[in-house]
């Protein structure tokens, strides 16, 4: 559908996903597959909120901004998730160009603010290794609400700034848009308009995140590093890497996706490969965070297991 804007140029006013596959017999399969693993990242997600939330033992630095990540986690799958359901279910999965806009926007924030939660979360692991005795005062609720807001803050302008880019460009051609979300490289495929400012304020901020987060984790665990090889305790070393474990493997995972897809050579580079590095960023990793940091962290798991006992009244050995 168009609405005439001049002679020589109609502006789209909505957008059709083509989404991961157009052959039939893999549709309903994938919708299953699909389905529950958005179902498993909600409950999960949510869960592990509930659970930080409810037992005052998780009342510490680590486990808020642990909720948060696991906030983030949940917003971002719902943002992405329930549409791509769509295109295993409907002839045409139609998107208006607002839904468009603000699919776009609320991608980009959440996945700014899960890059830059993670840094944060490297340096609280770094304050709590390296400066034990310090870290209640170093890590007060005053500074952890800080480095909580800032991710948040800057993610919420960037992602308006780049959305209001992106969709004050004239779309006047195809509006079928070779993705299963509204991202920008698929949408600025279709525009009309000059997209040279637009990639460069796209190389500019995700070059300045991408760096800037990286970097943070990088020396954070340098230091953390250098400090367990000098501890002199087996079992203080055990503990120091169990706390720290979790967080480099969710580190590892997202950051090791994202650097697959921005930081491959160019004659690799396909919206194919851009469909399933998006997939695995946008719908696996949300579902995997809660996995890594429950199952791998045995305070969690206690205090799920008392929940459990207290709900159903039972037992659990």
């Amino acid at each position: 559908m168009m609405t005439g804007l001049s002679i020589n140029c109609t502006q789209v006013t909505e957008f059709i996903l083509l989404g991961l596959t157009d052959r039939q017999e893999l549709k309903m399969p994938l919708f299953v597959i699909f389905v529950s693993i958005y179902l498993f990242t909600v409950v999960g997600n949510l869960g592990l909120i509930l659970v930080i939330r409810t037992d005052a033992r998780l009342n510490t630095p680590m486990y808020f901004f642990l909720s948060n990540l696991a906030f983030v986690d949940f917003c971002y799958a719902s943002v992405i998730t329930p549409k791509m359901l769509g295109n295993f279910l409907f002839k045409q999965n139609v998107i208006s160009f607002n839904a468009c806009a603000a699919q776009l926007g609320c991608f980009l924030a959440f996945m700014t603010a899960e890059c830059l939660l993670l840094a944060s979360m490297a340096y609280d692991r770094y304050v709590a290794i390296c400066n034990p005795l310090l870290y209640m005062v170093s890590m007060s609720p005053a500074i952890c609400i800080q480095l909580v807001a800032v991710p948040y803050s800057y993610s919420f302008l960037v992602a308006l700034f780049h959305t209001i880019l992106t969709f004050r460009l004239s779309y006047c051609h195809s509006n079928v848009i070779n993705h299963f979300y509204c991202d920008d490289m698929p949408l600025l495929r279709l525009t009309c308009s000059d997209t040279h400012s637009k990639q460069l304020w796209i190389f500019a901020c995700a070059g300045i995140m991408f760096i800037s987060s990286v970097l943070i984790v990088f020396v954070s665990y340098m230091f953390i590093i250098s400090a367990i090889l000098r501890m002199r305790s087996a079992e203080g070393r055990r503990k120091a890497f169990s706390t720290c474990g979790s967080h480099m493997l969710a580190v590892t995972i997202f950051y090791g996706t994202l650097i697959f897809m921005y930081l491959q050579p160019s004659s690799n580079h396909s919206l194919d490969t851009d469909k399933m590095a998006s997939v695995f960023y946008t719908v696996f990793i949300p579902m995997l965070n809660p996995l890594i940091y429950s199952l791998r962290n045995k305070e969690v798991k206690n205090a799920l297991k008392k929940i459990i006992e207290k709900v159903y009244s039972i037992d659990i050995s």
